[in-house]
């Protein structure tokens, strides 16, 4: 198989969109769009008037016309909303979430992957957090219907993640094992996923994803590779100065001078062991260069993920003022990234730069009303009666104790879904007033960003990245721009994407 050198990285929350994903797949690697909260994301661009037509024109394409039709009629807004108005949410998911929200949540997946592999021939991937469960099913299953080329989850152990592909292959239903705190031994809780229920049944086959699996120890490694429900294809090994969420340390969490966790030899990842497994892997944290990129090959590695440079290019969903002030800073030698222990509600260390006017800085956080109106961070929980809850650090401090919370849980936590939402333009306006702040994460490799800046300090494309990265390569590590679909073209049918010639028009739906 033609496997693509760089993969660029899964970024934040709508970071890396279609638009970005495109440009990246069109240069021959492997382009990935986020897909963290896209239900709320299509539902908040609707409601921004849908501008250019982009979601609109994508989900004329969705297999049941009548479902995204009525999405359309209840979010759209012609113009877009006031600016002084709040947005529709989307309810908040459970374990038995309704109908509605799961057709929403698979055409959010839909929209971005069909964008993305619109009008060319390279591969698209989706990022998906094993952290954010319960979302994942109908998530997945909308990418597929797209087409989508590879899968990657990290961000937990993603065991059931390659048989749960198998199974969407043919819409058969499919579930997923919940971490629940307070669980017993013999609990088992599950989140359930049917396509025949929720869009309809007579659909053709589709076609398996790659499934990359996103880890931090050469532990990990083994087991999926040996006790995965399905194949695990590759891997893709991240360091702690990678941006986002990171592995937290292994053994007792001791803190630098200045307040980061402190890595140690128990950290670093044997690359022989992933090696001897026999699937390609990809190295990321800090392989944003040339010099690392050839570390990489010469390691043994495919290629790398690379984010932070791509989170800064001209095709990423960054709010513009942002992402220019934040090049400022990094071309200035200004600027910092701190690896905050405590800042995420999922208790993994959580990279943030430090930039005035966003909730990195503590009296611009303590100025916001504590408010959890999306939560995908919520946590699980046993109650008492055996039935299930959702608690969140970054909630209420009185809500997240009266489910049960220890209050020094909630110290420090920042609400990562509101803010995230914020760096890509679409703040929430509270009822309160108050409008959400961007809170941005960047791997350490910010600080090199000038490599990719060229005659213009403040903007630079993907594609310029990718040509700054590769020509270290030798020539027959470059694959063919036009195989590099093949990497992901045959799966457990061997089918492909459904047609749009084979989209039947007139199947009953479930309301929603």
């Amino acid at each position: 198989m033609d496997y693509p050198i760089i993969i660029q990285g899964g970024l934040g929350a709508g970071v890396s969109n279609w638009l970005l994903a495109k440009a990246v797949a069109r240069a021959g690697q492997l382009g990935v769009v986020s897909g963290t909260a896209l239900d709320s994301i299509l539902v908040r661009r609707l409601q921004e008037g849908d501008p250019e037509g982009h979601r609109r024109r994508a989900l004329e394409h969705f297999p049941v016309p009548e479902l995204a039709q009525r999405v359309v009629a209840k979010y759209f807004i012609p113009g877009g909303k006031a600016a002084t108005a709040s947005y529709k949410r989307v309810p908040a998911y459970t374990a038995t979430p309704s109908l509605a929200l799961q057709q929403l949540t698979v055409m959010g997946n839909f929209v971005e992957i069909f964008l993305a592999k619109e009008g060319h021939e390279g591969v698209v991937g989706m990022n998906y957090l094993e952290k954010i469960q319960m979302p994942n099913l109908a998530s997945i299953y909308g990418a597929m219907l797209a087409g989508v080329d590879y899968v990657c989850m990290g961000a937990g152990i993603p065991r059931e993640i390659p048989g749960i592909l198998d199974s969407l292959v043919h819409h058969q239903e499919v579930s997923l094992k919940l971490l629940v705190e307070g669980a017993a031994g013999a609990d088992e809780y599950r989140m359930q996923f049917d396509p025949q229920k929720v869009i309809g049944g007579a659909l053709p086959p589709l076609r398996r994803p790659l499934f990359l699996a996103i880890i931090a120890s050469a532990t990990l490694a083994v087991s999926l590779a040996r006790k995965a429900s399905g194949k695990v294809d590759g891997f893709v090994v991240e360091g702690a100065t990678a941006g986002g969420h990171n592995a937290p340390p292994r053994g007792p969490l001791q803190l630098s001078e200045n307040g980061e966790p402190v890595y140690g030899p128990k950290d670093e990842v044997d690359l022989q062991k992933i090696k001897d497994l026999g699937r390609p892997f990809w190295l990321a944290g800090s392989y944003g260069s040339r010099e690392q990129l050839i570390r990489a090959l010469e390691l043994g590695a495919q290629g790398v993920q690379v984010g932070t440079a791509f989170a800064f290019c001209r095709e990423s969903a960054l709010a513009e003022n942002v992402k220019r002030q934040l090049l400022g800073k990094t071309l200035a030698g200004e600027g910092e990234v701190f690896a905050d222990p405590i800042a995420s509600p999922t208790g993994f260390p959580f990279k943030v730069c430090r930039l005035e006017g966003t909730l990195s800085q503590e009296e611009v956080y303590a100025a916001r009303p504590r408010v959890c109106g999306l939560g995908y961070l919520r946590h699980v929980y046993k109650k008492p009666d055996g039935s299930l809850g959702y608690r969140c650090p970054a909630e209420p401090v009185d809500a997240y104790v009266r489910k049960g919370g220890q209050v020094e849980d909630t110290i420090g936590r920042k609400c990562l879904c509101n803010s995230l939402l914020a760096n890509i333009g679409l703040p929430q306006r509270q009822q309160a007033g108050y409008v959400e702040k961007p809170l941005v994460t960047a791997g350490d490799d910010f600080h090199g960003l000038a490599q990719f800046a060229g005659n213009d300090a403040f903007s630079y494309s993907a594609e310029e990245v990718i040509r700054h990265l590769l020509p270290c390569c030798p020539p027959e590590k470059v694959p063919p721009r036009r195989n590099l679909r093949s990497a992901g073209a045959q799966g457990a049918t061997g089918e492909t994407r459904l047609q749009q010639d084979e989209r039947p028009q007139d199947r009953p739906t479930e309301p929603g």
